[in-house]
């Protein structure tokens, strides 16, 4: 009996196959959400990563504005507190150069001594008070004729100076620190202009005449 069961229903295999077919077939619906749901997670992942990368990059942006901000901030402050006096300064200079044409006026006149060394000595604890606040004095005679720091006032020939040399002070210039505070007037020598005239051959032979 039971070998006939057997051979009354033989597996063939084409039945076979067509069951293995059946189990993928019910499988790949699986497969495939678990593939759709690795790319919607791979999406969200990348974007936040790009996000994040442009959020840093504005914020180096604005961590080395603020850096500029500062630095900026502080020499301003600086500046301000190391260039306070300079008006007031700049107010003072003439009294400064009246004491130094009193003295020179005095000593011209024959004025007495004592007279002249109070003047003298109230023109020195001037001068140190004043440098004490930075000012400094330009240095002009003799030195190259620089725009920024010198003002010419007249230009002269000179057979001793070099051309665009100082050559004559007549008010003196004044720093404060680094900063040009007052410019010097002065006076610049130039290259000595040659005014003997050329004498042509036709002003010789009109002066002489003709020799036979």
């Amino acid at each position: 009996m039971t070998r006939f069961s057997e051979e009354s229903h033989p597996i063939t295999t084409s039945e076979s196959s067509l069951e293995e077919s059946q189990r993928e077939t019910d499988l790949s619906p699986q497969n495939e959400a678990l593939e759709i749901d690795s790319v919607d997670a791979q999406g969200p992942e990348q974007q936040a990563q790009e996000e994040l990368q442009i959020f840093q990059d504005k914020y180096m942006r604005l961590a080395a504005e603020f850096e500029n901000y500062k630095r900026r901030a502080q020499r301003d402050q600086s500046d301000s507190i190391r260039y306070a006096n300079e008006s007031l300064l700049k107010k003072i200079l003439p009294t400064l150069d009246n004491l130094e044409r009193a003295i020179k006026s005095g000593t011209d006149a024959g004025a007495s001594g004592a007279l002249i060394e109070g003047v003298e000595l109230t023109h020195k604890q001037f001068l140190e008070t004043v440098t004490k606040l930075g000012v400094r004095q330009v240095t002009s005679t003799g030195a190259d004729f620089d725009p920024n720091i010198h003002q010419a006032v007249a230009q002269v020939e000179s057979e001793t100076a070099a051309p665009n040399t100082v050559v004559e002070e007549f008010q003196k210039g004044y720093f404060l620190h680094d900063r040009i505070l007052r410019p010097a007037m002065v006076t610049v020598a130039k290259e000595k202009s040659d005014q003997t005239a050329p004498i042509s051959t036709q002003d010789t032979v009109e002066e002489g005449g003709i020799q036979a």
